[in-house]
């Protein structure tokens, strides 16, 4: 066994094709000789991707990024990276080759990634593919934050749903449903302009928090959907309190430095035979015990809470 992965490995470094492996935190743990030199990695180095994609576009080599903030691609692509077992999409490099990039992800949220050149095909039907793709991220984003929307975030709360019934006696996810304490105090107060600014503060927020393997999406107004898989009800609740607490401290409005802003969740855990209508039911239902309960708090289902909100 051990010489047969020797060879694989022996074969993969003398590969045209871009081969990586990504941890759950997406490091890079391992990359071929090709990917290295597209992606200017030196033998031994484990860099984040942010950080390769970062720097590469610092200095205008790597894949081309369309982007007039650097910073609001990355938590768009991050919103979706690693977030479906597999996915396939083409990217281009500031050499002037064209590359068909596939991802598969594991339980855990390892990512192996394999890219061929496929900068032969004419350009005319790389345009039809890339506005294709360009389409599909355009539906499953929200347009004021840049994190998935309803659309994408349900589906993912679907999945969980699946693993639960398929493998009925594991830990297979929670859905969160998070909701801005009195935004239309906000609004009301400083203008739709600030609340804006807020809905994206906390979404940036949180989603810098969240595992690879999660996903946060904006349901609608200033509600937010987070899938937790593999979290178990106590699990969902611990990672659900540290963003309370990062929310509580982040202050968005520079016309106002003394304004701070709270959410309140409610979290339902995924049960066989579940739909999607009953889990969102669940964890919606623990929400409205979170707001009755004085807001700026945490509700389990079947579980109300009613010890008093920490102090703003």
């Amino acid at each position: 066994m051990e010489d047969i992965v020797l060879r694989l490995s022996e074969v993969q470094e003398i590969s045209g094709a871009l081969v990586a492996l990504y941890d759950g935190s997406d490091r890079l743990r391992y990359a071929n000789r090709a990917f290295r030199e597209v992606y200017f990695i030196d033998p031994g180095e484990m860099p984040l991707w942010a950080d390769i994609m970062r720097r590469n576009f610092a200095l205008s080599r790597g894949t081309i990024i369309r982007a007039a903030s650097f910073e609001e691609w990355l938590v768009s692509t991050q919103a979706r990276r690693g977030k479906v077992g597999f996915r396939a999409f083409e990217t281009d490099l500031f050499d002037g080759r064209w590359l068909w990039m596939t991802e598969t992800v594991d339980t855990e949220g390892w990512m192996l990634c394999i890219a061929s050149d496929i900068t032969s095909i004419r350009a005319t039907e790389r345009k039809v593919r890339q506005d294709r793709d360009f389409a599909l991220k355009v539906a499953q984003t929200d347009e004021l934050t840049g994190i998935p929307n309803r659309r994408f975030v349900l589906a993912r709360a679907e999945e969980i749903i699946a693993r639960a019934t398929a493998v009925p006696d594991n830990n297979c996810g929670c859905l969160a449903i998070l909701d801005l304490d009195n935004f239309k105090n906000i609004n009301d107060r400083f203008g739709h302009a600030a609340g804006d600014i807020v809905l994206r503060d906390f979404a940036i927020t949180i989603h810098g928090m969240v595992r690879r393997l999660d996903s946060m999406g904006r349901i609608g107004g200033e509600e937010f959907a987070l899938v937790l898989p593999g979290a178990c009800l106590p699990d969902a609740e611990n990672i659900v309190e540290r963003m309370l607490l990062q929310v509580r401290q982040s202050k968005p409005l520079s016309i106002d430095p003394a304004f701070g802003y709270t959410f309140s969740a409610g979290i339902a855990q995924a049960r066989p035979g579940d739909t999607l209508d009953r889990l969102y039911e669940r964890a919606d239902k623990a929400l409205y015990r979170a707001k009755l309960g004085g807001r700026n708090r945490i509700c389990l289902e079947g579980e109300p809470r009613n010890e008093p909100a920490a102090a703003i």
